[in-house]
């Protein structure tokens, strides 16, 4: 269960972690009336469950309170990754002397808790990672010893941060316990002109285990129910496991390991999957029409890749899920199936009986992939 920037905010103030004043309102003429008690000068920030938001135009600065309502009107509505924008948080800017990465995430390979730091903050950690593997320190968590202020200051020492920031670590730790978290991180955690410890960014990942020790984030206020406009959350209103990705394939499978594979199959051609999107064992008229109607509705979408092996759920009901599927739901995009499996060959006369002109058929998951890459990449 994740948690909107303002939420994480709020655990942060709980546990005495400096953050900037801020206000959220779903209104852009309240935030005029925000800036104005904010002092004038804010950061208009887009409330949504997920990154990139700066880069989407998500986060601006305004100079002034007219300007804090113009740019919100601007970003309330605004669709990012799936996500409707549904508020906004105007915090006061800070002058910022360096910024920092930190996190503790759940390692889950190793059955543990990883700290994650670097003096690099303000971009992606994968970014830094990846340009300057050296430049991110990992640090194992011993559950037992936990974070004291003396492991605290060996991590922050060991990814250059100031001994300040130990205090930060260690509370942030209490964050992540307290609070039964997967994942608490900050970026940027920065350092102010005037040497003060602040989190201007926070977010923050519940154990859906934990839901009924944490009830108080599962309260919907309106924000929440606008954003049930977004892809993820009209997926999880049809009762579909899905998740939103970056890329331009929309893909449907049965089944996590084969959606999975299914993903670094169409990487592996040179496209992007759009979506992990897993029908589980059954792939009923209306559980591929809920599919179909997802993805489709995904701008970023140019092509669809449907992906199943039949099993208990045989190949020639899949077909007559899809055929039916689509007399409900008007295709829009290129729609590439691969049937395997139990009556594979009577699924696929099924779909060449229906012969509908956007549907093509491959026989191996690969040659699938590669079409549905193609295809993606001519629209």
């Amino acid at each position: 269960m994740d948690l909107y920037e303002h939420q994480a905010r709020q655990l942060f103030e709980e546990y005495g972690i400096l953050v900037p004043r801020a206000e959220v309102t779903d209104s852009a003429k309240e935030a005029r009336a925000c800036a104005e008690r904010l002092g004038g000068r804010v950061v208009v920030k887009a409330q949504v469950k997920t990154g990139g938001r700066g880069k989407a135009g998500g986060v601006k600065l305004a100079a002034d309170p007219a300007a804090a309502e113009l740019t919100a009107r601007q970003i309330l509505g605004m669709d990012i990754k799936g996500h409707t924008v549904g508020a906004v948080m105007l915090a006061q800017p800070v002058e910022i002397d360096s910024e920092f990465y930190v996190s503790y995430v759940l390692d889950r390979t190793q059955g543990r808790f990883v700290a994650i730091a670097s003096a690099e903050g303000g971009m992606d950690i994968e970014e830094v990672a990846a340009i300057r593997p050296e430049a991110v320190v990992r640090v194992p968590i011993d559950p037992f010893e936990g974070v004291p202020r003396q492991k605290a200051a060996e991590i922050a020492a060991a990814a250059g941060l100031p001994d300040a920031a130990a205090d930060t670590l260690a509370a942030l730790w209490n964050v992540l316990i307290r609070e039964d978290a997967l994942l608490v991180e900050v970026n940027p955690l920065v350092r102010t002109a005037r040497g003060e410890i602040l989190a201007l960014d926070g977010k923050v990942t519940l154990d859906d285990n934990a839901r009924f020790r944490q009830a108080r984030w599962d309260a919907r206020d309106e924000t929440q129910d606008r954003e049930r406009g977004g892809l993820e959350a009209a997926a999880a209103a049809k009762g579909l496991n899905y998740v939103k990705l970056d890329g331009e394939v929309g893909v449907i499978g049965n089944g996590a390991g084969l959606v999975m594979s299914t993903l670094d199959v169409v990487a592996g051609c040179g496209a992007r999957p759009a979506d992990f999107l897993d029908i589980g064992g059954g792939a009923s008229a209306q559980i591929m029409a809920d599919g179909l109607s997802v993805i489709l509705s995904d701008p970023s979408v140019t092509a669809v890749f449907v992906n199943v092996f039949g099993g208990i759920t045989a190949c020639d009901a899949v077909a007559d899920g899809i055929v039916r599927a689509l007399d409900s739901v008007r295709l829009t995009k290129p729609l590439v199936v691969r049937l395997d499996g139990n009556n594979a060959a009577r699924g696929r006369a099924i779909l060449d009986e229906r012969a509908h002109p956007l549907v093509e058929q491959a026989t191996t998951m690969d040659g699938a992939a590669r079409r549905a890459a193609e295809l993606a990449h001519a629209a």
